[in-house]
């Protein structure tokens, strides 16, 4: 059985977060910056566009980051740790991203990694403005100082 390209993919990858599950961990980080947002669909009282480039500005705060989920997942997935684990500047960065496990930036950054805690959502996530839930299981990467 061959299986559908149509759901492998997306024509975007900027999909907004569920206001439910941000407000959720929300009530638990208190983030104050939002590195991959816009300014109609930020979540956090601080935020970057991507105009600004959430990758090469400074993590200062505690983070919520819900990445495009295209080739450049893995770069916000190591900035994520980076930022955290560096002591520079974020304190926490949640990130939230499709479960990917065979995927050279989970095992790298993610998986079995010190300071790093990922969590499997349980179901699909609808994100906000899609049809559909995603064709995809979600994670959550919660990464904290060593």
């Amino acid at each position: 059985m061959a299986i559908d390209p149509a759901l492998m993919s997306s024509a975007r990858g900027d999909w907004e977060t569920p206001a439910d599950l941000y407000a959720e961990l929300d009530q638990v980080y208190n983030f104050e910056l939002d590195v991959c947002a816009s300014d109609q669909n930020h979540k956090a009282p601080r935020w970057y566009t991507a105009q600004e480039d959430g990758l090469t500005q400074p993590w200062i705060g505690r983070v919520w980051c819900n990445p495009p989920y295209g080739r450049t997942v893995g770069a916000w997935v190591a900035r994520a740790v980076w930022a955290v684990q560096s002591q520079q500047t974020a304190p926490v960065a949640v990130v939230l991203l499709p479960a990917r496990t065979d995927t050279q930036w989970f095992h790298t950054y993610l998986y079995q990694r010190p300071g790093v805690t990922v969590q499997f959502l349980k179901g699909r996530l609808t994100f906000v403005g899609a049809p559909s839930p995603a064709p995809f299981p979600s994670l959550l990467a919660v990464v904290s100082r060593l």
